[in-house]
């Protein structure tokens, strides 16, 4: 698939404000700092689409973007925040939650994992989350440049070993790398199979 066009369309603060769209949205989400935001660039090809932060948590908002004026990426809120007040966070989980339950027009959730940890607790806590409500979603790995191959490797076996002990089948996994653009090739074929199903349907 190529991207001709990227645009930013809105931020909502409540899901009552989040646009009603009649094309397919993809949303993306993740722990605080794993590299949504650049993610989100590199597929689109454009620099500065999503605000990118070296300062956990600086996405507060849900932001919609309309790619080539027929289906929408969602830059979702992370979860896990290391510096906000409880208050706040729960405030974020409020907000997420009522996109993911609600949102009929979401297509598929990206959850974003960092490849270079163990695997984490509230993202495990997430996906079963997902799982209970039957949400479609992938896994996609971020930053794998940062790792040698064979501790890369070793890495993704543990996470999908782990995954393996509550789930019978493991969703569709993704790597990627917003710095060499690992991966992109790959996640916009899978939107594109996406989009040609919900054409025919």
């Amino acid at each position: 698939m190529k991207i001709g066009k990227a645009e930013f369309v809105v931020s909502s603060a409540k899901i009552e404000q989040v646009p009603t769209v009649s094309q397919p949205e993809y949303a993306f989400i993740g722990r605080s700092n794993v590299g949504k935001s650049s993610l989100i660039n590199m597929l689109v090809d454009h620099k500065n689409l999503a605000k990118t932060s070296g300062r956990p948590g600086k996405t507060q908002l849900i932001n919609h973007f309309k790619v080539n004026d027929s289906w929408f990426i969602v830059d979702l809120p992370g979860y896990g925040y290391a510096k906000v007040g409880k208050k706040i966070r729960a405030g974020f989980g409020e907000l997420i939650a009522d996109y993911i339950e609600k949102r009929e027009a979401m297509s598929n959730l990206f959850v974003l994992i960092d490849s270079r940890l163990e695997p984490q607790k509230i993202d495990l806590q997430f996906i079963e989350y997902l799982g209970e409500l039957g949400v479609p979603f992938s896994i996609v790995f971020t930053k794998i440049d940062k790792l040698k191959d064979n501790i890369l490797n070793k890495n993704i076996k543990v996470y999908k070993k782990k995954l393996l002990e509550t789930w019978e089948e493991l969703p569709v996994t993704f790597m990627t790398s917003a710095e060499t653009k690992i991966g992109r090739d790959e996640l916009l074929g899978y939107i594109n199979q996406i989009n040609i199903k919900l054409e025919k349907a």
